[in-house]
């Protein structure tokens, strides 16, 4: 059974990127009846915050996607110091004792030019021994096999044959000057000791698996498979970054727009992962029935926002389709913690009542604040005399046909059929089209020409209400002709 991992730094909030690669672990790991663990690589004490953890901690939280073992690197320090003594030990790293150390130590390869410092890497042991017992600093780098191996080749599950010359990996360090195990060293030695069969990651670490594997390879551990996921870009093409793009890159701003869970996981998939068959609208156990890794794509996916936007067309469309599959009772739920975030007295009996009437109107959950408003506030704003008035009608037919309403409905039976039979009568007896009295009546009770069905807006806000907000309507709406 294969046993996969997500491993985020504590140094920012879950980014989306994130959020993705810990959901196809999680699928990989539930389609193959695996393992799903969850680690912190939190090994980076300068960078690491508490409220960085409380947010990776709040995004999976909400995702609702659970995990099998929970394991946090700062608590395996031990493990990782022990398995870079054996590698040490066995000739394959050495010391480097180079001056100014603690500012080379990670030096990388990046310019081209830096592999080793050849004093360092064929100092003696016995040189090399002396002057650690003598207490000087020094880094421990893994000494790549450059005269015996050509180059480090592995097969990614998405992105197919790699390879790197040896000649192109510097001598990368393992422990730095404070004794403490680089990303490299710890993220090897506990994929190592727990076992991990699959590493499925960002294509920005694909470089660093070469190294990896080199490691393992010191360690006499089989490494594991790697799959590459692609990256999530912006809409200019470029990386989605936490400082160049803001809270558009973070799980939370999602959740706090409104968005389901199971929706957005939906949406998440859908970047760089496709099942093959066209389908977009699925619910999680479809994604666990349907995810493999074949099915991941090579390039890059675009997550689409604009400044005035921060959510994909695609995402909120998504929403909307899992939001009308909902049962009316879970989709009320769902919305009174942001009914009443907006300010509204909502009780969870009137949510439900008022539910079925919007669903088909919102596309996020907080777009009850604006579709279901006119149901809980005890006055409307000022009409707008404009609207009252039935298309091709004048001020005095719409005074006329409220004034009509209003007594109709003094008396009307408040169900659907008996105010749809009154306000039929009524229209009849004005010898009026019947939208021409529903859009008055309309406007005058929700102060909006758009809103839910009519008859059962007026069930739900009640006579009293009704009443009140006509005989407002009435007084606003001035005699004669209005252009």
């Amino acid at each position: 059974m294969p046993r996969v991992r997500f491993a985020p730094s504590p140094t920012g909030y879950l980014h989306i990127g994130s959020a993705r690669t810990f959901i196809f672990n999680w699928l990989y790991a539930r389609h193959n009846q695996g393992t799903m663990i969850l680690r912190i690589d939190d090994t980076d004490v300068e960078r690491n915050t508490q409220t960085s953890l409380d947010s990776i901690y709040d995004g999976l939280k909400w995702l609702d996607l659970n995990w099998d073992e929970f394991y946090r690197q700062s608590e395996r320090l031990d493990l990782h110091r022990r398995m870079a003594r054996e590698i040490l030990d066995k000739g394959l790293a050495y010391r480097d004792f180079s001056p100014m150390v603690a500012e080379i130590e990670e030096k990388s390869h990046e310019d081209g030019h830096w592999l080793f410092n050849p004093e360092m890497r064929g100092m003696s042991t016995e040189e090399s021994d002396r002057k650690a017992a003598a207490g000087e600093p020094f880094v421990v780098r893994f000494k790549v096999p450059r005269e015996s191996r050509e180059a480090v080749e592995f097969t990614d599950l998405v992105y197919g044959e790699q390879s790197k010359a040896t000649a192109d990996i510097e001598d990368f360090a393992l422990l730095r000057s404070n004794g403490m195990p680089t990303y490299h060293m710890a993220s090897c030695a506990d994929d190592a000791d727990l076992t991990i069969s699959h590493v499925i990651r960002g294509q920005d670490h694909l470089t660093n698996t070469f190294k990896h594997i080199l490691i393992f390879e010191a360690l006499g551990v089989k490494p594991p498979e790697f799959a590459h996921l692609p990256l999530l870009i912006a809409p200019d093409g470029a990386k989605l970054s936490k400082r160049k793009h803001g809270p558009v890159v973070s799980v939370t701003t999602y959740r706090d727009g409104g968005f389901l869970p199971h929706s957005y996981v939906n949406f998440l998939c859908l970047l760089g992962w496709s099942p093959k068959n066209d389908r977009e609208v699925m619910s999680r156990e479809e994604l666990v029935a349907a995810f493999t890794l074949e099915g991941v794509n090579r390039p890059n996916a675009t997550v689409n926002f604009t400044e005035e936007d921060p959510y994909d067309p695609k995402a909120t469309w998504l929403n909307a389709e899992h939001l009308r599959a909902l049962p009316i009772e879970e989709l009320a739920a769902q919305l009174l913690p942001f009914a009443r975030a907006a300010g509204f007295d909502a009780s969870p009996e009137k949510m439900l009542a008022i539910t079925p009437l919007i669903r088909e109107r919102i596309r996020t959950l907080r777009e009850v604040a604006t579709t279901a408003d006119f149901f809980f506030a005890d006055e409307l704003p000022p009409y707008d005399s404009n609207e009252l008035i039935p298309q091709k009608g004048d001020a005095r037919m719409a005074l006329a046909v409220l004034e009509k309403a209003t007594e109709v409905l003094k008396s009307a039976e408040f169900t659907h059929d008996g105010l749809d039979a009154a306000l039929r009568a009524a229209a009849t007896d004005m010898k009026v089209k019947t939208g021409q009295m529903y859009q008055p009546v309309r406007v005058a009770v929700c102060g909006r020409k758009v809103a839910p069905p009519l008859f059962e807006t007026l069930i739900v806000l009640g006579r009293e209400t009704c009443l009140h907000r006509m005989e407002r309507a009435i007084e606003q709406l001035p005699a004669g002709e209005i252009s």
